[in-house]
């Protein structure tokens, strides 16, 4: 099975899984080829386990043919080959296909180029994408393009597109008798009787006179035993005769209970539906079901074998629920976020007995290149040398995870969510890293030592309490300017919220932070308060330092909102500690209302334009985004810049780009 006939022209070797036919039959007479199998077995066999780790192969000595060409094609064994897809074979394209072309450069196999970018005009790569040439040294994402790729070197394929070049290969196998076009649906077969304990019991009652009899409604529902103890050995309800034997409903002849468990997806493909209404003590779901539900519920996150498993689980379940009436929903999710993988390094090295030792990253210390990166390791103990396998998906068997209890207890909770939300966007990989760790415990520490800070400064000032708003507050100059950069985070924050980037969010809090600690909005007790502007100088309105502190308040409570769902322990303590849990309207932080830009902070009492002479930069203007288009001229030709670059020729023309700069034009 192939989604890439275009390719086929490209064929350089065949990969099965390990436990296909031929990779058995092979390995019957190839003991090497034997313990490479069981090695593959051992390893994990998930979609997401098997996109991170190191594609691994063997040789059969088979050979199949190419069913256009009539080549033989080399068979391999690959670690990275499922037999749930298709028929648990692929065609090497090495060219087109990531995968393969990392296996065949690790095992020097042939790279046949069969398809091109059609937008290269000429064969030197000179055109509008020169850079999109074929090598065979470093993988390109071009290379495994549908919608700019062309056939070449295909034969009568050549110059084809895709979609085209899919057809004819498909006619062309049909012809032969040897293919054909399927569409084929990867929805993993699901058993719901499984034999173990654990699982959602079968009431059904089995009778020698009966049959398989329901067990009443008036018995239901059919619980476990909760003392068993499963030693290996079978389904340990068989060996229950308290359990396992009963009378049957029908007849009252002696019977025997059904042992097998439904799949525990039976439980979590409605789960969600009984949250909706969980003290109902008579039925699945109720009403309420229907007001939560109704057009879906907005947002489902989960791995990346969430979406070739349980969001498909869920949605058939979701759907027999509808037919049996039970709800009126047809589809129970409005909207798929696929999280990345948490990756760490790999230390490993070969033991004598021919196996593979994994290291902790903790015991091990890295060399380096110049640039930094890692070239190489030794264990902290005794200076042995290790291998480094790169990063890839944390793992018990590769000792590579991380304990999130030792990181919650040296460092709290709050540290590890922060790094965890700040290290990448939650779709792509992270990357571990002990240093980013540390730096948001450092962060965080921060927040609190400023936060304190301002708490002692309120205490200082006799009378201080917390405005519930600061609108129509004579708020100027350079304290203006700090609070308009606190309004525009703000909304950039909410935006990203919005939009699930939940790095840019931590990223918003600590350009937040930096504002309340800036000089223009720090605020030591005694220190006269003023405006700086020169424009303001001969007239000074001063600013009292109850309204500087509200200010700084106004900030802190923003960010104490923004960065609660991010960090929610130390965030409600200081709402607390603050007093903004006893401010009219806020209550608890939970409860709080999120924070809303308030138009007029947005609002600057001066820009700056850049200043422009001949259409060269000379300086800039800081005018009243109030005055007009005349006042803004007469400022620049009154500016030191005009005097010192005109050498007084008069101006021919003054040009005024609104918002963004002055052209005196000489």
């Amino acid at each position: 099975f192939t989604t890439r006939a275009d390719t086929i022209m490209g064929v350089t070797f065949c990969a099965v899984a390990p436990e296909h036919p031929l990779a058995v039959h092979a390995a019957a007479s190839n003991p090497a080829l034997q313990a490479f199998i069981d090695e593959c077995k051992s390893g994990g066999t998930t979609e997401a386990e098997l996109a991170t780790q190191e594609k691994k192969g063997m040789a059969t000595g088979l050979f199949v043919t190419h069913p256009l060409t009539g080549d033989k094609v080399q068979v391999w064994v690959g670690n990275y080959v499922l037999m749930s897809y298709g028929d648990g074979a692929v065609m090497g394209v090495p060219a087109h296909d990531e995968r393969d072309f990392a296996f065949a450069k690790k095992y020097s196999l042939e790279i046949k180029q069969v398809i091109a970018d059609k937008r290269v005009t000429n064969p030197s790569g000179q055109g509008d994408c020169p850079s999109h040439t074929f090598s065979t040294e470093t993988w390109q994402d071009w290379y495994g393009s549908k919608e700019f790729g062309v056939c070449v070197n295909s034969g009568s394929l050549d110059g084809m597109s895709h979609e085209n070049a899919v057809n004819q290969v498909a006619d062309w196998l049909a012809a032969k008798g040897v293919g054909e076009k399927k569409t084929t649906w990867r929805l993993r077969d699901w058993g719901i009787s499984r034999q173990r304990y654990w699982g959602t019991p079968i009431p059904i009652i089995h009778c020698g006179s009966c049959g398989a009899v329901p067990v009443p409604e008036k018995d239901l529902p059919v619980l476990l035993p909760e003392d068993v103890v499963p030693d290996g050995n079978g389904n340990p309800l068989k060996t229950r005769p308290d359990f396992l034997n009963v009378d049957c409903p029908k007849c009252g002849k002696p019977a025997q209970r059904e042992t097998d468990t439904m799949d525990t997806f039976v439980d979590s493909s409605w789960y969600f539906l009984r949250y909706t209404c969980a003290d109902n003590t008579n039925a699945m779901v109720d009403e309420r079901t229907q007001y939560w539900m109704s057009g879906g519920m907005d947002q489902y996150i989960g791995g990346i074998e969430h979406a070739i498993l349980h969001l498909l689980y869920a949605r058939f379940w979701t759907k027999v629920m509808r037919d049996l009436d039970l709800v009126k929903i047809d589809e129970p999710f409005k909207q798929l976020l696929t999280q990345g993988m948490v990756l760490n390094h790999i230390y490993s090295r070969k033991t004598a007995q021919g196996g593979i030792e994994y290291f902790w990253p903790h015991e091990v210390d890295h060399t380096h290149d110049p640039h930094g990166k890692i070239t190489g390791a030794k264990l902290k103990v005794d200076g042995s040398l290790v291998d480094y396998g790169g990063v890839g998906t944390m793992s018990k068997s590769k000792n590579n995870g991380v304990d999130p209890q030792t990181l919650i207890d040296t460092m709290g909770a709050d540290t590890a969510r922060l790094f965890t939300m700040f290290a990448s966007p939650p779709e792509q990989t992270l990357e571990w890293n002990d240093a980013g760790v540390e730096g948001a415990h450092r962060f965080i520490k921060r927040v609190w030592a400023i936060c304190i800070t301002a708490k002692e400064k309120a205490n200082a000032l006799p009378g201080f309490a917390i405005a519930t708003t600061l609108d129509h507050q004579p708020i100027k100059g350079n304290l203006a300017d700090a609070r308009r950069q606190v309004h525009l985070i703000l909304k950039q924050a909410t935006y990203d919220y919005e939009r699930m980037q939940y790095n840019t969010v931590v990223s918003a809090c600590m350009k937040l932070l930096n504002v309340i600690d800036s000089k223009e909005m720090s605020l030591v007790p005694g220190e006269p308060i003023t405006s700086n502007h020169q424009e303001k100088a001969q007239s000074t309105v001063v600013v009292t330092k109850e309204i500087h502190l509200q200010v700084t308040f106004e900030a802190i409570g923003i960010l104490l909102r923004i960065l609660y769902p991010v960090c929610p322990h130390i965030t409600h303590a200081l709402w607390v500690d603050l007093g903004f849990a006893a401010t009219s309207g806020m209550g608890n932080l939970l409860d709080a209302p999120w924070p809303q830009v308030i138009p007029e902070a947005l609002v600057q009492d001066e820009i700056e334009l850049m200043l422009q002479i001949n259409g060269k930069l000379r300086g800039s203007l800081k005018i009243n985004p109030a005055k007009d288009k005349a006042e803004i001229e007469a400022a620049a030709l009154a500016s030191p810049e005009f005097i010192k670059f005109s050498q007084g020729q008069p101006a021919k023309k003054v040009v005024v780009v609104p918002g963004r700069l002055v052209n005196i034009v000489l």
